[in-house]
């Protein structure tokens, strides 16, 4: 007698980037490589959920093969890689923008900010003192704030000099109110995105997209930004790397993004279904 028939545990893997499913050398290791196509194979599909715009998603997409949807921008962007275009997108009101730039900076002094702008070839604008947090992310260092809003912008990124990232961030979310979404996606970055929108609101319009259900999903992060992202999905896993209120939220904490933590879970989620 034949035996009978058994889904997958997850229909659907969404999954951070930065300090989650990449390494500290922005590679992805070949333990987790096989760990997505075992998934895969069994019928999963790997969504990439991430604060990185689409253009600075799209070379790791074609290493990784995705053909699929990603959530960019911490999901401002829905990005279809098998036709190289944004899907969907929001910007960010610059004059918004510059207001809530301007009453952060009222509290803690002069930050120093930058900005992703909209669309699939959109640059990253940096700020004479601004210092990217990934230094291999391409940015073009302008010489005036006002060049920041030259055109439209998905989100803006900043940095103090003294404070860190939740200091700054829980400054920005008291004065900020709802001209714009407060994230926290560092190390050394403190994000304002379109008011009501997280990582979450973009896994869900993709998930949609795809007729899969929070139920069915398993999200891997790392960084306070993943937890809308871990209250929609119906399993959240945090790396050991991962910031404090990330963990104290996740249903389970893995291995670091080092040490292949995604790729652990995967192989013992997906091991026997392939």
């Amino acid at each position: 007698m034949p035996a009978p028939f058994r889904s997958a545990p997850f229909e659907l893997i969404a999954t951070d980037l930065d300090g989650t499913l990449l390494r500290g050398d922005d590679t992805v290791s070949e333990r987790t490589r096989d760990a997505l196509a075992a998934a895969a194979a069994a019928g999963a599909r790997h969504l990439v959920v991430t604060g990185r715009p689409a253009p600075r998603v799209r070379p790791l997409l074609g290493e990784l093969g995705g053909t699929g949807l990603a959530v960019c921008a911490q999901g401002a962007q829905l990005y279809d890689a098998a036709t190289d275009r944004i899907v969907w997108s929001l910007t960010l009101d610059r004059d918004l923008a510059e207001q809530a730039l301007g009453k952060i900076e009222a509290e803690v002094g002069q930050v120093d900010a930058a900005v992703d702008q909209d669309g699939a070839d959109g640059l990253t604008l940096i700020e004479p003192g601004y210092v990217m947090p990934h230094p291999t992310l391409p940015a073009v260092r302008i010489e005036r704030r006002e060049e920041l809003w030259a055109e439209p912008i998905s989100k803006v990124l900043l940095r103090h000099p003294r404070l860190s990232d939740d200091e700054l961030a829980t400054v920005a979310r008291a004065v900020v109110g709802d001209l714009a979404t407060v994230t926290m996606s560092g190390p050394g970055t403190v994000e304002l995105q379109p008011w009501g929108v997280t990582k979450a609101t973009g896994l869900a319009l993709a998930a949609e997209r795809l007729g899969l259900t929070p139920e069915r999903t398993i999200a891997f992060g790392d960084m306070p930004n993943d937890l809308p992202m871990f209250a929609w999905a119906g399993h959240g896993v945090a790396m050991a790397n991962a910031h404090a209120e990330l963990r104290a939220a996740a249903d389970e904490v893995t291995l670091s993004h080092e040490e292949d933590g995604v790729g652990v879970v995967l192989e013992r989620e997906f091991g026997g279904w392939a």
